[in-house]
């Protein structure tokens, strides 16, 4: 999946159950932190394996639910204790929900879901070397799953709208205090 649908399924998920479990939509800073927090297992994994060549392949260490799940926790726990426990909730939603989502075609049999528990289980790594992303984006045209990204950023954009545009106004005034005030 690409970023816009990673952000896309993180701020669905995170409406969602603050909707469903508290009753109330989600906080500003939080939803910039799922936002965030959606991008991060690609943003660790991809350049360790594709440039730095530390990693066996683009999903292992922060795709991994040995690594996520307990830093999802401590991070709850963490910031719960700072009593920002919603901005911990965010994000661990958001880097749970990028795994899980890139996990989906395994429903249809179409991937292998090993990294999950890596480094407990082996993955896949590269035969002829990373991909390139233009290789990625040219490989994507043609699947479903790739179109329906844009469906699920659109449904997103509804709810954020519903939610009353929640981190919108946080963003803006901190670039607003960042280039137009001195101090």
């Amino acid at each position: 999946m690409w970023p816009l649908g990673h952000a896309a399924i993180g701020y669905l998920c995170y409406s969602i159950l603050n909707r469903s479990l508290f009753d109330r939509r989600p906080s500003g800073l939080s939803v910039i932190v799922v936002l965030i927090a959606s991008q991060i297992p690609d943003l660790v994994d991809k350049p360790l394996a594709w440039y730095l060549t530390v990693l066996p392949t683009g999903r292992s260490l922060a795709h991994s639910l040995v690594v996520l799940l307990p830093l999802a926790i401590v991070s709850y726990l963490f910031t719960r204790y700072l009593r920002w426990g919603a901005v911990g909730g965010a994000f661990g939603v958001g880097i749970l929900a990028h795994t899980l989502t890139d996990a989906m075609p395994a429903l249809w049999g179409d991937a292998n879901v090993s990294y999950l528990f890596w480094p407990l289980l082996p993955v896949v790594p590269y035969d002829e070397g990373p991909p390139t992303i233009v290789g990625l984006l040219l490989e994507s045209l043609g699947e479903p799953y790739f179109y329906l990204e844009f469906v699920l950023a659109g449904v997103a954009v509804l709810l954020w709208r519903a939610d009353g545009y929640p981190g919108l106004h946080t963003g803006l005034s901190v670039m607003y205090k960042k280039f137009f005030t001195r101090g």
